[in-house]
């Protein structure tokens, strides 16, 4: 800092510092004239030198002596040092004859501000450029104003802190033993069967063939082949998130949930678990319409064909839910045996397809022939059918591989069993359909009329494969036949060895289906329902027997499968359900892409063989196919699962399951810090990052609710708490009330961070913070702290450590806000506060709700300025208090009331701000972020500014133009020319009997006995600083004076904090001055910025 001092005390300071050429013009008349301007330039050595010899109190040896009570050896900075009048203040030996006749009539006329280097606000200082035909004027650095003139500035490291011992952590057991007797499945019985069986469905006996005719064997197989790549992209994501840790039961819902979130898994879980619940009243229905005609075909139906339908349905489905609720055992058994019906069935139809008959030739089946394969293998659209419209009816065949996924609760190893059995299977039924398909391909022609007349004739021009076996089908071109591909959905029968059997195969497909999803849609919901993601579910989440089996969800997936089943009619709703299974492999999917991208350590799936781009091209390809089967049940789903993800978002469900968003949301916060770091500061940029001093978060809600309201969505917010303490540091409590703490910010709605540190004293600590709290940009610029209201009934060594914070804020370049409330901040030690300290937040049981009415009386001092919170009469304030424990007394009932008094909403009134000295604009900003919240909504501005008393119109249009140049809105500017009148003679003796137990007297004792005195207690106020410092204490007791008489009505006063120069001021005297400025007033702020333009009227 040598370096800087020449620049400070020479007569460039000036040049600099003069800058209103308006208000400064007859600045010079006012200076002496017998002192030369020279002199006037070298003055502030001069006043150096003689303070420190005069009171002799320099010697770092001496205080050196003051860190044996662990404070620095340093004590305020007087940043008014004169301008004008120091020059004889200084260049005689009798000293500070303007001070003490400093409020003459030519003294209080002169413009504000003539005595000190500090600024007042000027719109040069926020120009980019310099004015034309002139320098670029700047306002005085912080550490001009602020750091010691004799000595280097504070440079204190901080002590090494020992390292934390790791804290010990029993290892927790992730699930339970599974209990004895409990029936668990291996991959064959419990993944490949249940897949292959949901795969194969209905589809493959009766719309096979037909998909054949219109498509052609060359067509079908891509259409196969598409539809498998999309099961076998989602099978392969679904063995990668089952692979990564252990899975529980709920199937997609668990698989989705724990690797997206909440809000993918809860809003998908649900239509998945409807989705199964309706796809058995679609299954149910299939087999009931078949077991409907085989009744018509002997004319033996009970009523008519549609309420047959619902009998026969009804008693199905209650069949299936006795075999389900009687355990998973028993209907896993029935699996089986219905397995081995349809591969009997699939085998006898292949069998079938190598024993042609001269009766089946009439219906188009011949056995296998080159010609016929040839004539198939093109494709045929007939009836407005395309490509897509086919593969929209095919692509549900294909679906089901979640069928044992969704058991997951109940595989022995979920994480071998899920891969296995799921692309087994897939590749089996993907197989099966092929062969299927290229076999009636081969063997079956389109069209056949079922008469054995139809022969080939000499006279007919035939072409086609039926005419190289004899059969002419040409009559078919017109329509009206009834067999082959394109016409007999039964075809497949005729085929087969033995057709009963192909029957079979149809209720056993049917069947399996129904019973598959009625076992998934349960487990699906119980899953969720134990998670609580949706409020008055948690019923369904109760279990029952030794494998925990969801009675209750099984009756509600009874009701909801009954009511579809009545309404027979499922067209409309089957592709909604086709597309909600969609919708569930496009999440699962995107679920590995996104965890992939995160990239987060988490992510170790030990099934290796996906990709996350291949992933990614699996979700885009099931959102296509969505839309491909029926665009709109695909706006449908999309809008249904938008819903329910906004619901979870806003109910924000407390869990935290380590998802891949988490992952991707740190990973993005960490690139744009390190993105921010390349980045300079610039002034349009600039946002308050508040360092609040709160203790506990709950301990001061005056102070946090204010800083809150004008950093939220705007600035950082970081509420620090020191704790002081003399025994060991119990770091394990202190990770536990961040966490509380941070939780209880969550629940508040506080956009804040909690940061706990421990310390030997609040000075110590908030050293600690201010140098280490922040991300690279993201870190504070100011320090909030509340005012000590109780700082002359304690220790004083307790006011020096908190002046020196405040001294250290300015020296590592930070601004400082202080908040003042007459009735103070803290509400700690009140009934009722104890909340944030007990286990998750819940009170204790003894407490009840107290409705507290209070009423507040008018303070009869004079001077005294009531607050609007005091004003108030019967105000109701709603406390929490124990039975057991006394009524609060006046004081803390007008404390509880006044800690409460930024919380609502403050209705029509003024902040006031008393912007005195420019430090950058902070005092401004501050107070315009609070009127842009709603609470502070119908509050305007007032601007009070110091200037000369015959110059005010023309001060009041320069800040107007300023203000106007910000695009700050106000409602009036008071520009203030009577600062520099004297107080009134009581304030004045109020002050004197304030900072008398302050006072070291050093007149009445000999010197080494004064220094000794001041080396053990440096906030000792000396008679020479009193007498050096008198301007400014006259300054500090005339504006209470006004603030009292301008804003005694004001929500809140935003005021410039005065500075004290370190090594100079005394903490006593500078502390008094504060209690002076602030005393009986309403709510105060003061503000000093760290002199770095936060405003800017550049675009």
């Amino acid at each position: 800092m040598s370096g800087q001092k020449p620049s400070l005390k020479s007569g460039g300071s000036a040049s600099r510092f003069q800058v209103d050429v308006v208000t400064e013009s007859s600045a010079p008349s006012a200076i002496p004239a017998s002192a030369p301007a020279h002199d006037a330039s070298k003055q502030p050595p001069e006043e150096s030198k003689g303070r420190f010899k005069v009171v002799g109190f320099a010697d770092p040896g001496a205080l050196g002596s003051a860190m044996d009570i662990g404070l620095p050896p340093d004590v305020f900075h007087e940043p008014d040092t004169a301008k004008s009048d120091s020059v004889s203040l200084h260049s005689t030996g009798t000293g500070h004859t303007h001070i003490s006749d400093s409020h003459s009539n030519t003294y209080y006329m002169r413009t504000f501000g003539h005595n000190t280097i500090d600024a007042v606000p000027n719109i040069e200082f926020y120009r980019q450029t310099a004015a034309p035909f002139a320098e670029k004027l700047t306002r005085p650095s912080l550490s001009e104003l602020h750091d010691e003139l004799d000595k280097d500035p504070f440079e204190d490291g901080l002590a090494n802190g020992e390292e934390p011992s790791a804290a010990e952590e029993a290892a927790a057991l992730a699930a339970k033993q599974a209990k004895g007797g409990t029936v668990k499945f291996g991959w064959v019985k419990g993944v490949l069967i249940r897949c292959m069986l949901n795969i194969w469905g209905v589809m493959l006996f009766i719309r096979m063939s037909w998909i054949v005719g219109q498509a052609g064997i060359g067509l079908t197989i891509a259409i196969i082949l598409m539809a498998t790549v999309v099961t076998t992209i989602t099978g392969l994501s679904t063995s990668a998130i089952a692979t990564n840790g252990f899975v529980r039961g709920g199937g997609a819902y668990y698989l989705i949930s724990r690797s997206l979130g909440p809000e993918f898994g809860g809003s998908i879980g649900l239509i998945f678990a409807f989705a199964n619940a309706v796809a058995v009243a679609m299954y149910v229905v299939g087999f009931a319409e078949t077991v409907v005609e085989m009744l018509n075909d002997v004319d033996a139906l009970m009523t008519d064909e549609l309420n047959d339908v619902r009998i026969v349905g009804t008693l199905t489905v209650i069949l299936l839910l006795g075999i389900s609720v009687a355990g998973m055992e028993w209907e896993a058994k029935a699996q089986i045996v219905l397995l081995v019906i349809l591969l009997g069935a699939i085998a006898n139809y292949f069998i079938g397809s190598f024993m042609p008959t001269e009766s089946k030739e009439p219906k188009g089946f011949f056995g296998y022939h080159t010609a016929i394969f040839i004539e198939n293998l093109g494709p045929d659209f007939r009836e407005e059918e395309t490509f897509f419209s086919v593969f929209a009816i095919f692509f549900p065949a294909a679906t089901g591989i979640l069928a044992g996924a969704n058991i997951s609760g109940d595989l022995t190893d979920p994480q071998s069993a899920i891969p296995k059995g799921t692309l087994l299977a897939i590749l089996i039924t993907g197989l099966t359909y092929v062969a299927v398909a290229i076999s009636a391909g081969s063997c079956i022609v389109r069209d056949a009329t079922g008469d054995h007349n139809d022969t080939v004739s000499d006279t007919v021009n035939c072409t086609d494969a039926a005419c190289t076996l004899g059969y002419d089908f040409s009559i078919c071109k017109e329509g009206g036949c009834q067999y082959g591909l394109m016409n007999d959905f039964q075809v497949m029968g005729l085929v087969s060895g033995f057709s009963p059997l192909i029957t079979a195969g149809i209720f056993s497909a049917t069947l399996s289906s129904a019973l598959a999803s009625l076992v998934s849609a349960p487990k699906v919901f119980q899953a969720l329902c134990k998670d609580n993601i949706y409020p008055g579910l948690g019923v369904f989440a109760k279990g029952y027997g030794k494998n925990n089996e969801p009675l209750r969800g099984y009756v509600l997936t009874f009701g909801i499968g009954l009511a579809f089943i009545l309404i027979a009619e499922l067209n409309i709703i089957a592709p909604i359900i086709s597309n909600f299974f969609l919708a569930s492999y496009a999440l699962i999917n995107f679920s590995v892409f996104h965890a992939s991208l995160a990239n987060s350590p988490g992510w170790r799936p030990s099934f290796k063989y996906y990709n996350m781009w291949v992933s990614l091209a699996g979700a885009i390809l099931c959102c296509v196919v969505m839309f491909v089967i029926n665009w709109w049940a695909a706006l449908v789903t999309l809008l249904i699962v938008l819903a329910l993800y906004i619901y979870v978002s806003y109910k924000k469900p407390d869990v935290n399951w380590g998802s891949s968003t988490q992952a991707l949301m740190y990973n993005q916060a960490l690139t744009h810090c390190l993105n921010l770091t390349g980045v300079e500061d610039h002034v349009k940029n600039f946002r308050p990052q508040c360092l609040v001093l709160t203790g506990y978060p709950n301990s001061r809600p005056a102070l946090l609710q204010l800083v809150h309201a004008f950093t939220k969505n705007v600035g950082l917010m970081v509420c620090g708490h020191i704790k002081t303490t003399s025994r060991r540091p119990n770091f394990k409590e202190l990770s536990q009330d961040h966490t509380r703490c941070q939780r209880w910010f969550n629940m508040k709605h506080i956009k804040a961070f909690y940061t706990p540190v421990f310390s030997d004293n609040l000075r110590h600590g908030t050293q600690f913070l201010l140098q280490a709290v922040g991300l690279g940009r993201l870190k504070p610029n100011t320090l909030v702290m509340g005012f000590k209201n109780n700082w002359s009934d304690g220790d004083m060594r307790d006011v020096e450590i908190y002046i020196n914070t405040l001294h250290d804020a300015f020296d590592l370049q930070f601004g400082v806000v202080i908040l003042r409330l007459q009735e103070g901040l803290d509400i700690s030690h009140t009934q009722g506060q104890d909340e944030l300290l007990s286990t998750n937040e819940k009170p204790p049981a003894s407490t009840k709700q107290v409705v507290i009415s209070i009423s507040l009386a008018k303070d009869s001092d004079s001077d005294s300025c009531p607050s609007k919170t005091t004003s108030n009469q019967s105000s109701p304030l709603i406390m929490r208090a124990t039975e057991t424990k006394s009524p609060l007394s006046l004081t803390d009932q007008r404390l509880l009331e006044s800690s409460q008094q930024f919380k609502k909403k403050q209705g029509k009134g003024t902040i006031d701000v008393w912007w005195l000295f420019d430090d950058g604009g902070l005092t401004l900003l501050i107070p315009y972020l609070l009127t842009n919240r709603s609470k502070w909504g119908d509050c305007r501005i007032r601007v009070f500014i110091g200037g000369k008393i015959n110059r005010i119109d023309h001060d009041r249009r320069v800040m107007a133009t300023l203000l106007s140049r910000f695009r700050i809105d106000f409602s009036d500017i008071n520009v203030l020319g009577d600062i520099n009148t004297k107080p009134k003679k009581h304030n004045k003796l109020s002050f004197k009997e304030l900072i008398e137990p302050y006072r070291l007297k050093e007149d009445d004792m000999e010197q080494e006995a004064a220094e000794r005195l001041k080396a053990q207690e440096p906030w000792r106020i000396t008679d020479n600083e009193l007498e050096l410092y008198k301007a400014k204490t006259n300054r500090q007791i005339r504006l209470n004076e006004l603030l009292k008489e301008h804003s005694c009505n004001a929500k809140l006063i935003v005021m410039t904090m005065p500075l004290a120069r370190k090594g100079t001021v005394s903490s006593a005297l500078y502390m008094c001055w504060l209690e002076t400025l602030s005393r009986d007033v309403p709510p105060l702020l003061f503000v000093r910025g760290n002199h770095q333009s936060v405003l800017t009227f550049y675009s």
